[in-house]
């Protein structure tokens, strides 16, 4: 484990689901999300799988089955925000907010 945390990473991943989401193409698991026929409600299902998954895991003690849900459950929260058009530093900006 790091000793340090680089948050810098979030603002990687959304950049590229933000040019998944103008540049789609059928190899990339974002871009499928995106378009899904089913529209928000694909991604919000997977919101839905990935929480669930993350809960066992962190009730069961499982820490390293924990981080990959958790990772797995921030990637798809990122992609819904996208699909509902909220753009993550509306998010940034209340979590800010909320700390003082």
């Amino acid at each position: 484990m790091k000793d340090y945390v680089d948050t810098a990473i979030i603002a990687e991943i959304w950049s590229i689901i933000e040019k998944r989401a103008k540049n789609p193409t059928p190899e990339s698991y974002t871009s499928r999300l995106l378009t899904d026929k089913k529209g928000i409600d694909k991604v919000l299902e997977k919101v839905g799988e990935e929480s669930i998954e993350f809960i066992i895991a962190a009730k069961n003690g499982l820490n390293d089955r924990t981080v990959e849900e958790a990772s797995d459950l921030i990637f798809h929260l990122l992609v819904a925000l996208r699909a509902s058009g909220i753009d993550l530093s509306d998010v940034m900006y209340e979590l800010e907010r909320r700390r003082k």
